[in-house]
């Protein structure tokens, strides 16, 4: 795919004008960092605030008589049990119970569900919902919308003055409100492990509400670069990479998007195999890793036990605030316990690593005073 093949998003524009690095992304032209850099970016986010551009996510409603309950047949998780004014994290499996794509289903409102997809598998996701619900309900694209996140420990202090009533919510609640003047759709949530908000805006007035936004000398301009490192740290997935169709719920260190209820039920694509693993466990499983020297290990990375290959990393690199390389990757079941040492195959050289517990660095959600 050539530069002048990619799509654009409403923000794009913008972010070139704020010095953005563009490069191809998930079909899309987006900025990978701005002029700090990524490591400074990514420190940014952890001490103030960051705004990131994701609009090249997929956003849509679902609409039927009972969306919900149609959802149920193509996800693992609790669709009916969705109370208003919240969102869950789901996933979307095929038939044997392999992941397609993770996604976050919400209820902002009476007029269905909201979901909100990911860039790379966007396209495949929307063929297999409305394939899949054909007759039960109807996947609606949002085309005309854009989409932020706003990452940081000082995202409420500042949204406090541009959107006050949405600093009431907690970690995955969601809701309409005002932002200049515009009905905007938030959730207090993100992709960081830091407070707050992801914002559904209407394209047409995008550049407008961000460059407000900016105006604060407290938020700046983010790229993708530091959305991965930011994401690595709190052990969140990357779709496509973190776990593909190969991998269940179980495999993917995803057991808790499969409640109770669902699996009494057993009735979601491949339940039978992922309700197996469950009781019996699954051949491989995703792990973190710390490297005990310098060099990060990337995806790709070949992981070995005694000399024999036994997975490999498929995320990997410089934590900022961690402060070392970090990774994480499949490895057998029998070897990722914590604290197991492995080996971690760099240039050809075996490289001294050992399975770690994720997160690397805290998750600082809201959950509430005193919570």
């Amino acid at each position: 795919m050539t530069q002048t093949d990619l799509q654009t998003t409403p923000l794009g524009s913008l972010m070139k004008q704020l010095g953005g690095k563009m490069v191809p992304f998930a079909g899309y032209e987006m900025p990978v960092q701005f002029e700090p850099g990524v490591r400074r970016e990514h420190l940014w986010t952890r001490q103030s605030c960051g705004l990131f551009d994701v609009s090249h996510m997929g956003q849509a409603r679902l609409r039927g008589d009972d969306p919900s309950l149609a959802l149920e047949q193509l996800v693992p998780g609790n669709m009916q049990g969705i109370p208003a004014n919240t969102q869950r994290y789901t996933l979307l499996l095929n038939e044997d119970g392999g992941i397609i794509d993770d996604l976050m289903v919400s209820r902002p409102d009476e007029d269905g569900l909201m979901l909100v997809v990911n860039a790379a598998a966007k396209e495949k996701d929307y063929a297999r919902i409305s394939s899949g619900l054909a007759g039960l309900a109807i996947l609606e694209p949002l085309e005309d919308r854009a989409l932020i996140a706003v990452q940081g420990p000082k995202t409420a202090e500042i949204f406090a003055k541009f959107m006050p009533a949405a600093c009431d919510m907690v970690f995955m609640q969601c809701g309409h409100f005002s932002l200049f003047g515009h009905d905007v759709i938030a959730s207090r949530s993100g992709y960081t492990g830091e407070d707050g908000f992801e914002i559904s805006l209407p394209a047409a007035h995008a550049e407008e509400i961000v460059h407000k936004i900016l105006d604060d000398d407290r938020v700046q301009p983010i790229g993708l670069g530091a959305r991965d490192s930011l994401r690595l740290e709190v052990g969140l997935c990357l779709s496509g990479h973190d776990f593909t169709e190969s991998q269940t719920p179980i495999g993917a260190g995803l057991a808790w998007a499969v409640p109770k209820i669902r699996r009494k039920q057993a009735n979601f694509p491949g339940a039978a195999k992922v309700l197996q693993e469950l009781e019996a466990s699954p051949s491989e499983r995703r792990v973190g890793i710390c490297p005990l020297g310098k060099a990060p290990a990337r995806e790709g990375t070949e992981i070995a036990f005694a000399g024999e290959i036994i997975g490999r990393v498929t995320s990997g690199g410089f934590g900022p605030t961690f402060g070392g390389p970090i990774s994480m990757g499949y490895v057998r079941s029998d070897l990722a316990k914590t604290g197991t040492e492995l080996d971690l195959m760099i240039r050809g050289k075996a490289h001294p690593a050992r399975v770690t517990a994720m997160p690397f660095v805290q998750q600082n959600y809201y959950r509430g005073i005193g919570v």
